[in-house]
């Protein structure tokens, strides 16, 4: 049986590579397209699984229209406010809900590459993310650098808001042991590149993922939607989409 597909931001370069690549999978099907101006009342019934890549402020709102109509959802958008975490936690306590700042397969081996990094190298090795994206992306860090911060902060014992440091200038002084350095570059078409930087002294460690097309992270979303469909109420990652979680 066929996996029902509402992509919310359907007119974006995402939601473009979303319809194509489901349209070469004969166990996936687009039942409607969702941009500007639309309204998913009007076709939520006729799906199994809301994917939405638009932008933020519509997560909190679409994932309780998804709640309130029973339709599991994949949500790929970041940059998202506390209280907009808030309504998309509240509605994943009645559906089941995939959100992750980044669906790329290879990406989130790199999440858990890091955190088996970052538990094994300890207090002794500096980290810094450093990120690079195309000009037209709207929010720094990215969401897939900021995850990778959080991973960061959780095997030292701490949080993301206490560690990380965005960027330097000026007389900064010498480094702090315990801050996690956060870098946005910008130019370009750049997909996204993503690295993990582990020093100390006499050596350093370096995780990096490049990515050359969106295609990837499209297929990735088509994956957690067909996985998300079958599971319980919740919020999940890719991780556990892939069996990947710790």
């Amino acid at each position: 049986m066929k996996t029902k597909l509402m992509i919310v931001g359907s007119k974006g370069r995402m939601g473009e590579a979303l319809a194509r690549l489901a349209g070469q999978d004969p166990k996936l099907e687009v039942v409607s397209g969702i941009d500007q101006g639309d309204n998913a009342l009007d076709s939520i019934d006729h799906c199994d699984v809301v994917i939405e890549f638009a932008h933020h402020s519509l997560s909190g709102d679409l994932a309780k229209i998804g709640a309130d109509h029973g339709k599991a959802m994949v949500i790929g958008t970041t940059g998202h406010t506390t209280d907009e975490r808030k309504a998309i936690e509240a509605a994943a306590r009645r559906i089941p809900i995939v959100f992750a700042p980044n669906f790329s397969v290879g990406v989130n081996l790199l999440f858990y590459l890091t955190q088996i990094a970052a538990e094994t190298l300890g207090e002794d090795y500096d980290q810094e993310v450093v990120e690079m994206h195309h000009r037209q992306k709207l929010d720094a860090p990215s969401g897939t650098a900021r995850r990778l911060g959080e991973i960061l902060a959780e095997a030292s014992g701490g949080t993301y808001d206490d560690l990380a440091l965005h960027g330097r200038h000026g007389d900064v002084g010498a480094r702090p042991r315990r801050v996690i350095g956060m870098h946005a570059l910008r130019g370009g078409d750049v997909v996204g590149d993503h690295t993990v930087h582990f020093s100390t002294l006499g050596e350093r460690l370096e995780l990096t993922h490049r990515a050359s097309s969106r295609d990837t992270f499209a297929s990735g979303a088509l994956r957690a939607a067909q996985w998300v469909r079958a599971q319980k109420p919740g919020l999940y990652s890719m991780q556990d989409v892939l069996g990947l979680g710790r």
